[in-house]
């Protein structure tokens, strides 16, 4: 299960840094300038092959990917085929074009799950327009600390399908069956992860107003399926609003930071996203392309943070160079990206280590050989 969870993940993130730096090598070509190599995968090489002015290679650390250009470090600027050669706008346009792929691949992945149909929250959603509605049930939006649900183990996104002998087909059927058994022992049927298994919970008869008989909160869900055209504009829709969600989040964060010195909120590695990547596996292949969707929107936006080395820290250099009219001391970026370069890898060799105590995968690992 590991090994298919860790070829399912690196599958992920090739995916998504191949469509990134197809946004760059798209780019640079459109604008002529040359790309010597186009890799996944950091060195040593695997294999590789030339086509044109070109090498396309796959190497063997799985853990990014790069689009060498020729003097996107300043140099050659004399070469009318060098990146250094163009101007502010188009090198800003080269350098953004990773990003906008990575939003682009998001959009493209949530317009196909609204296509083939996936489980959606119908709360007050109209569905004129969808194509279909399918497979309509009660599913936990929240369980809250303390009450019978939360004592029993019920989780958010556990779908009810029967309390006691009663099928659960609305919210309304579920809530008058507790109301008609306040005190005693219902049995509901839950659906976990496509695992079945039975509860036993007491609403209770005293409880407070906001909280109701067991504590939970539930949400009517369905399979929807939407047209081309309306699963194109869900998919932007869905882009955009998760997209702000993560910005603020990550807003959130940095002010917290910044004011508290700490923060609640834990950050996942490679190691963490991975064993995501498993509970999404095992709940199909529309949890997966969410997944993948989700990640390639986070990248996207970290890739464009004002830090050095990311994408973002080099269009901070063009923008400085635009407003005060000539190039940034090459020498001086270069140590500059250099340094940044290395506070993200040590960032990332915290965090992992962070995850493998967190999630006992060195002991998961160790359990594979007895």
């Amino acid at each position: 299960m590991i090994l298919t969870t860790i070829i399912l993940f690196l599958l992920i993130l090739g995916v998504i840094v191949f469509f990134h730096e197809l946004g760059h090598f798209f780019m640079a070509k459109l604008y002529g300038v040359k790309v010597e190599e186009f890799a996944l995968g950091f060195p040593p090489k695997i294999f590789g092959f030339k086509k044109g002015e070109t090498e396309y290679r796959l190497n063997w650390v799985p853990l990014g990917g790069y689009c060498k250009i020729v003097g996107e470090d300043g140099e050659e600027k004399n070469d009318p085929r060098s990146f250094s050669s163009k101007s502010i706008s188009q090198r800003f346009q080269i350098i953004s074009a990773g990003v906008l792929m990575n939003f682009f691949m998001a959009f493209v992945i949530f317009s196909i799950i609204f296509m083939a149909g996936a489980p959606m929250s119908i709360e007050g959603e109209d569905l004129s327009k969808a194509r279909s509605v399918e497979n309509e049930q009660v599913a936990i939006s929240e369980v809250l600390e303390g009450t019978p649900a939360h004592d029993v183990g019920l989780q958010l996104g556990d779908v009810v399908l029967k309390a006691d002998e009663k099928e659960i087909k609305s919210i309304k059927d579920l809530q008058n069956y507790t109301k008609d058994n306040l005190g005693e022992t219902v049995a509901l049927t839950v659906s976990r992860n496509k695992e079945i298994s039975v509860r036993e919970v007491v609403p209770r008869e005293k409880y407070p107003e906001n909280e109701g008989a067991m504590g939970v909160s539930l949400v009517n869900t369905a399979n929807v399926s939407f047209p081309f055209l309306e699963a194109i504009k869900k998919g932007y829709e869905w882009t955009v609003f998760l997209t702000m969600f993560i910005i603020t989040a990550f807003a959130g964060i940095l002010w917290s930071l910044f004011t508290t010195g700490k923060t609640a909120i834990e950050v996942s590695g490679p190691v963490g996203i991975a064993m995501m990547t498993e509970q999404a596996a095992s709940l199909g292949i529309i949890a997966v392309l969410n997944f993948t969707a989700l990640i390639s929107i986070n990248l996207a936006i970290i890739n464009a943070l004002p830090f050095p080395a990311l994408d973002g820290g080099r269009l901070v250099f063009l923008i400085v160079e635009k407003i005060k009219g000539s190039p940034i001391n090459q020498i001086w970026e270069a140590k500059v990206n250099n340094v940044g370069f290395m506070l993200l890898m040590l960032l990332m060799l915290v965090v992992t280590f962070k995850d493998i105590a967190k999630l006992d995968v060195w002991g998961k690992v160790m359990g594979l050989f007895g």
